[in-house]
């Protein structure tokens, strides 16, 4: 059953301050936060993952498997040492220092270290070929580069002759013999030589809420990345505007989710993405919160089992993975598959229900006590909420994991907004949502870029969302032409354009329709966002991956990667024998009749512009790794239809491809 509504909540989050919120620099954040909770556990970190530089004399190597635990109180002698450190290396103010690693707790202490010393950090992502490291790293002139291990050393170091950096740290355990290559430990002993607490207080003092903290290129679906601004007080406004929603707040009902110094989150999204970067990090550690470093999104399980964490962050695409996985272990016998279908719709009903009778709470506890109870311990069976953002979650999604009494608060925002816009407030949660504005967060719906008629349901106003705060950007580095174009003056303000098409309701409520530019448009004259049919397919048994098309042709068509594992179990099941070779099987028209079927049972909720009404199996799942999704797991819709162009072929035929 969804909260109830609390129609005081919004004053109460613009009314509140404590002791999170405040208009200093990240430094002084983290510092202050480390003071207040200095006995308290800051981070967990896993043993037998890697070859830490920093342990075993620094600090204490944790069991191989398992986690051990550094205090608030630790952590920040070890980000006043690594930022002395750093200075003695010549980072100064605005010195920009490139970190090139997985989510680690060296990542962190990293990031606060060099925001201390007065630098600014630049962020790439692990997954980056060498081109883009060049890029990454040349464009913001960065003068040193932190990466994770030997293998990421050597990537700097082969194109090395096209960067001027002074030196190079490597966080793991590495035998270089070259003066500008360090290991954080050794980072680390220069600082504790030479550190001075009067120093340390200097470096503090002299940066500015309105010095630039970190450039974060966004990983774009399209074109060369575009390094964004993000000063200290675009962060910091937006770690108070999350605060007080999802702070303590003495309104607050006990039994609502909140962020405390009692919280244990799990981290395993990018850091190098600004979503976790500040939710899971600059938000988590301001509020005294302790911080868990999964080994990887593939280990997830396992690890949630260990840390048994109260929150944590996740992409959609990850939600589903979850879905999947749970649905895949109820297909182990027919009576366990009715049942999981069975108590799947129960939380659904349960969900949409404001206020379920005595026979719908009766079945909700006949299916918690079968499933519902199960699925929570495999999630470490302590988890109070999470958050769902960097894209469209399925409204039917979020309802059935709520049902189950898994709470997800799904929010929205971008790089460029440091990030969070909105978010579900655990007070009034509205699956199929992105919630309502953060405090000071401004919106406009800019009407006149699409025709209101052409999207069926809408009772608010929709058009390209358009935002002003403290937590936007002032631009992009390097790029007048493009910060320029990212921005329009109405009434003499400056709203930066989102380029997403969201719908305003009546009470303020956000709701996502589909970037601007992603909408089709058919040759027809007919706009379709692709979106929301693609969210129609998220729990859909037969369907991994769904690219809708159609821009510029006559109807609605669609790319889809099957669900490999659901199909060999159909066919065995049937006494089917299928091809081995996976693109003859994606050609065997008996599995195409099989996705048939789920395409048919999408089709009945659509209107009749939406419906597929041709598709193509392809045989490989998108990933980063392909360059068919972004690091943050969004498709890159140009290079799959570039990577499928036989495929719109069979769809459209050729002639037609060829044309568009």
């Amino acid at each position: 059953m969804t909260a109830g509504k609390h129609s005081g909540w919004r004053q109460a989050e613009e009314e509140y301050t404590d002791e999170v919120i405040g208009d200093d620099t990240l430094g002084e954040m983290f510092a202050a936060s480390a003071a207040r909770n200095a006995d308290t556990t800051a981070q967990l970190y896993k043993g037998g993952v890697y070859d830490r530089s920093l342990t075993d004399d620094v600090i204490p190597a944790a069991p191989d498997g398992d986690y051990a635990a550094l205090s608030y109180e630790r952590m920040h002698q070890l980000v006043k040492y690594l930022a002395a450190g750093f200075r003695d290396l010549g980072v100064g103010s605005d010195a920009r220092v490139g970190i090139l690693s997985n989510t680690r707790m060296e990542w962190a202490l990293s990031d606060f270290a060099i925001l201390s010393a007065g630098g600014v950090v630049t962020t790439v992502y692990t997954d980056s070929s060498s081109k883009q490291v060049q890029y990454l790293l040349s464009d913001p002139e960065a003068s040193a580069v932190i990466v994770e291990n030997a293998a990421m050393l050597d990537r700097v170091l082969a194109i090395e002759d096209d960067l001027s950096l002074s030196f190079i740290v490597v966080m793991d355990d590495t035998d270089v013999d070259r003066e500008d290559v360090h290991t954080l430990k050794t980072v680390y002993r220069r600082g504790e030589e030479t550190f001075s607490e009067t120093a340390y207080q200097s470096w503090l003092d002299e940066r500015d809420p309105d010095d630039l903290a970190s450039l974060i290129y966004t990983s774009g679906t399209t074109g060369q990345p575009k390094g964004v601004r993000l000063t200290h007080r675009n962060f910091r406004a937006n770690v108070n505007q999350t605060r007080k929603r999802i702070g303590p707040r003495p309104d607050k009902p006990s039994d609502l989710p909140t962020i405390t110094a009692e919280t244990r989150s799990i981290a395993f999204l990018p850091l190098a993405h600004v979503f976790e970067r500040l939710a899971g990090h600059f938000f988590m550690y301001a509020s005294g919160a302790a911080v868990s470093y999964a080994e990887s999104p593939d280990t997830l399980a396992d690890d949630l089992q260990t840390v048994k964490p109260m929150t944590g962050l996740s992409v959609p695409r990850v939600y589903e993975r979850i879905f999947d996985n749970m649905r895949t272990q109820a297909s182990e016998s027919p009576l366990k598959k009715r049942i999981f279908d069975w108590s799947m719709d129960v939380a659904r009903e349960y969900a949409r229900t404001e206020n379920p009778g005595p026979i719908l709470t009766a079945k909700h506890s006949l299916a918690d006590r079968l499933v519902y109870s199960t699925v929570k311990e495999r999630l470490g069976g302590n988890i109070e909420f999470m958050v769902s953002g960097g894209g469209s979650l399925s409204k039917t999604l979020c309802e059935t994991f709520l049902g189950m009494g898994l709470t997800i608060l799904e929010g929205y925002g971008l790089t460029e907004t440091s990030p969070v816009l909105s978010v579900n407030p655990p007070e009034d949660i509205r699956p199929g949502t992105l919630g309502a504005p953060l405090p000071a967060v401004d919106v406009h719906i800019d009407t006149g870029v699409v025709d209101a008629s052409e999207f069926d349901g809408v009772t608010g106003d929709v058009g390209e969302l358009l935002v002003d705060g403290p937590n936007v950007t002032q631009g992009y580095w390097n790029a007048p032409d493009a910060t320029a174009r990212a921005f329009t003056e109405i009434d003499g303000t400056q709203w930066f354009r989102t380029g997403d098409i969201v719908e305003r309701t009546d009470d303020d409520f956000l709701i996502y329709h589909d970037r601007l530019k992603e909408l089709l448009v058919l040759s027809t004259g007919k706009n379709v966002a692709p979106q929301p049919i693609e969210d129609q397919f998220a729990t859909n048994d037969r369907v991994d991956q769904v690219m809708v098309v159609g821009d510029d042709q006559k109807f609605v068509g669609a790319i889809i990667v099957p669900n490999f594992e659901e199909l060999h179990r159909w066919a065995d099941s049937e006494g089917i024998d299928l091809p081995d070779d996976p693109e003859a099987l994606v050609d065997d028209e008996r599995v195409h009749a099989w996705v048939q079927t789920a395409v048919d049972a999408v089709n009945e909720e659509l209107e009749r512009v939406e419906r597929i009404k041709s598709f193509a199996l392809v045989s490989r799942e998108w990933t980063a790794e392909n360059d068919l999704l972004t690091p943050s797991m969004k498709k890159k819709r140009r290079n799959i239809r570039s990577a499928y162009r036989e495929k719109l072929a069979e769809i459209y035929g050729e002639q037609q491809v060829e044309a568009a």
